[in-house]
């Protein structure tokens, strides 16, 4: 990777390592959830991976902190390398037209109100038709986010959603926890970019590639690494990088490439 991109990863040292932990419950809503997420500052650039939350183990952000992206690319824990790849990436390219990036406003609002104009904005990136041969088939939805398939039922599009922590959906539906067992049955996937983070990603790019079926990524965990996948499986990705719009009720941005312009 040295000199690919620019900057020798060698020579960049990350300055801060931060968690950003939350729960919510939005309202009207029947149930919540947490998550956690570690962020590495690079100059100006912020690059972040979702972990479970807890399970980070203590001392990771000292590992992190005055190191070299080289070498947290080799850090043991999977997490510490794609923040470090992130981050590098998200400095070197960042999300600007010139490099491919579409700015998509979100208004400020509740958090519920942020994460139904986000969810339109990520959705709005699938093909119109998601059919394959004549035969309507569900989009897989790996990494369950309601707001995602409220917006996919507002549209008429069947879906098959898909969690590492299975359970329900907010319409009672059962959460799948294999997504790799149900990508036959799907038109396209629509999958959160913590599957970076849990090593699940490489399974849904080689499907994709392979069966040319869309495959759209929403991406707080490496918003900067998977533009890079455009074009080889990956079909358009909905890029969030750090500040996420749970952290305030300001407006905000997110960054579209491919799909529908």
């Amino acid at each position: 990777m040295a000199g690919a991109y620019g900057p020798d990863p060698a020579d960049e040292r990350i300055s801060l390592a931060f968690t950003t932990a939350q729960a919510v419950r939005h309202e009207g809503r029947s149930s919540g959830y947490r998550n956690e997420v570690l962020s590495l500052r690079l100059h100006a650039a912020v690059g972040s991976c979702a972990v479970e939350p807890g399970a980070l183990p203590e001392g990771a952000l000292d590992d992190c902190v005055g190191a070299t992206v080289a070498e947290l690319l080799g850090h043991p824990l999977l997490p510490v390398r794609i923040a470090a790849l992130d981050a590098y990436l998200a400095h070197v390219r960042p999300h600007t037209p010139d490099n491919g990036a579409r700015p998509c406003p979100l208004p400020a609002g509740s958090s519920l109100s942020r994460s139904r104009a986000r969810a339109r904005a990520v959705v709005d990136l699938l093909p119109a038709d998601v059919s394959r041969s004549g035969e309507r088939r569900p989009v897989l939805v790996v990494g369950v986010v309601n707001s995602l398939l409220e917006q996919l039922r507002s549209r008429g599009l069947d879906y098959l959603p898909c969690d590492l922590k299975g359970g329900t959906t907010e319409w009672g539906e059962r959460v799948l926890t294999d997504a790799a067992a149900h990508l036959e049955r799907c038109g396209a996937v629509l999958a959160s970019g913590m599957t970076l983070g849990n090593g699940s990603f490489q399974g849904l790019l080689d499907h994709a590639a392979a069966s040319g079926k869309p495959l759209v990524m929403f991406a707080q965990t490496g918003s900067a690494v998977l533009p890079r996948f455009l074009g080889a499986g990956v079909s358009a990705v909905s890029a969030e990088p750090y500040p996420f719009f749970w952290l305030d009720g300001g407006p905000g941005v997110i960054h579209r490439y491919g799909g529908c312009p």
